[in-house]
C-alpha cells in the first residue's frame, strides 16, 4: 500500500484509509466479521482508520477499539466530534464543554490513551472558532490528541480558522475531510486549492458517491435502498431531483469508460479521487471483506489523461451533479431570515 505524509503533521498514512461508518447498526452488524474486516485492511497495508462518535451511536468506535487491541501503535486512529450523542442539548456541537466530555467518551470506547487525529465533524455556527480551537489545542498539549482536523468546512472557514489560530496562539487544523467523487466535484473550486495553498492534509470521504459509483443503481431497474440510505441520506436518491436522474446517465457512460479502460468502476472512481494532487488519502467504507478487497486494488491503478479528460466531459470540474448531495449547508443559505433585511413599518 502506498503511503504519504498527512499535510505537515509528519504522520505517514496509507493512500487508502478505512472508514468504519458501516460497521455496526448502520451496516455490518456482526461484530466479529467487522473486526475481521479491520484486520484484513491492516494486513493489506492500510494504517489509517477513520471513525466518529456518532456512527451507530458509538458502536463503530467500540468495534474499532476491540479490533485494535494489540495493534494500536501501528495504526493512525482518527475520530470526530460534533453531532448529537443523546437528548441533552449540550451533548453536541463544537463547544469547549462538549468537546471536553466527548473526547473522554471516545477514548473510552476506542480503548486507547490518545487519538491521532481528532476532527470537528461539521462547522458550528453557534460556537466561536476561538473556543473550539482553544480546547482542541489544550487536548494536543495534554497528549490526548496528536493532531486536529475539520470536516466539511467551506474554504472561507478553513482560512478563518487559520487566522484565528495564528492570532490567538492556537494549534491550527492540520487536515480537512471533504466529500469528493466523480459525481461531487464542488470541492475542486475552493476547498482543495485552499488546502494545497496552506499545506492542509486532505482525507476525502464517499469516493463511490454513496454507492452510485458501484454500478448498483441503473436506470432500467427500481432503486433498492437499505435502511441507512433510505432513512439518513434519502436526498441522494430522490428521483424528484434532476441531479439524481442525471446520475443514471453519467453512471452508464462511466461503466462504458471503465470497460474500455479495463478497470472496474469502483476502482476507477477511487483512482480518480486519488489522482488529485491535494488528496493525501481517500476513505473507503466497505461493509464486507469482498468490497474491501475490490477497493484496495485501486491502490495500483493510475488513470491516464484520456480517461481523466473523458470524466471531465461527463462531469465538469468543480461541479456537483446533484447540489442537494451536500451534507453541510451554511446557515445563511439554509435560513432565509439571515439574507433578508428585517421589515420596518413607516409611520
Amino acid at each position: 500500500m502506498r503511503t504519504t505524509t498527512l499535510g505537515r503533521t509528519g504522520i505517514k498514512v496509507s493512500r487508502i484509509a478505512l472508514g468504519t461508518m458501516m460497521l455496526g447498526a448502520w451496516g455490518q452488524r456482526d461484530h466479529q466479521e467487522a473486526e475481521r474486516l479491520i484486520h484484513e485492511a491492516l494486513d493489506a497495508g492500510v494504517n489509517l482508520i477513520d471513525t466518529a462518535d456518532m456512527y451507530a451511536d458509538g458502536e463503530s468506535e467500540r468495534i474499532v477499539g476491540k479490533a485494535l487491541r494489540g495493534r494500536r501503535d501501528a495504526v493512525v486512529l482518527a475520530t470526530k466530534v460534533h453531532f448529537p450523542m443523546g437528548d441533552d442539548p449540550n451533548s453536541s456541537g463544537n463547544s469547549r464543554r462538549w468537546i471536553r466530555r466527548a473526547v473522554e467518551d471516545s477514548l473510552r470506547r476506542l480503548d486507547t490513551d490518545r487519538i491521532d487525529l481528532y476532527q470537528v465533524h461539521r462547522p458550528d455556527p453557534h460556537t466561536d472558532l476561538d473556543e473550539t480551537l482553544s480546547v482542541l489545542s489544550d487536548l494536543v498539549r495534554e497528549g490526548k490528541v496528536m493532531a486536529i482536523g475539520s470536516s466539511d468546512f467551506p474554504a472561507e472557514q478553513m482560512v478563518e480558522s487559520r487566522w484565528v489560530a495564528e492570532r490567538r496562539g492556537h494549534v491550527p487544523f492540520h487536515t480537512e475531510q471533504p466529500p469528493y467523487s466523480i459525481l461531487m466535484r464542488g470541492v475542486e473550486r475552493a476547498v482543495l486549492p485552499t488546502a494545497q495553498r496552506h499545506a492542509v492534509g486532505v482525507l476525502t470521504w464517499s469516493p463511490l458517491a454513496s454507492g452510485w459509483l458501484t454500478g448498483r443503481y441503473r436506470g432500467d431497474r427500481p432503486l433498492e435502498l437499505n435502511d441507512f440510505r433510505s432513512t439518513l441520506i434519502p436526498h441522494k436518491f430522490d428521483l424528484g431531483l434532476p441531479g439524481n436522474v442525471r446520475k443514471f446517465e453519467v453512471v452508464e457512460e462511466l461503466l462504458k469508460l471503465s470497460e474500455e479502460a479495463g478497470i472496474p468502476l469502483t476502482r476507477l472512481a477511487l483512482a480518480f479521487v486519488l489522482a488529485h494532487p491535494a488528496v493525501d488519502s481517500a476513505i473507503i467504507g466497505p461493509r464486507t471483506r469482498e468490497q474491501l478487497t475490490d477497493l484496495l486494488a485501486a491502490d495500483t491503478v493510475t488513470l491516464d489523461e484520456a480517461v481523466l479528460d473523458r470524466i471531465d466531459e461527463l462531469v465538469p470540474p468543480g461541479t456537483d451533479l446533484n447540489p442537494s448531495d451536500a451534507d453541510y449547508t451554511p446557515p445563511h443559505l439554509a435560513d432565509a431570515s439571515l439574507r433578508r433585511r428585517p421589515r420596518t413599518h413607516s409611520m
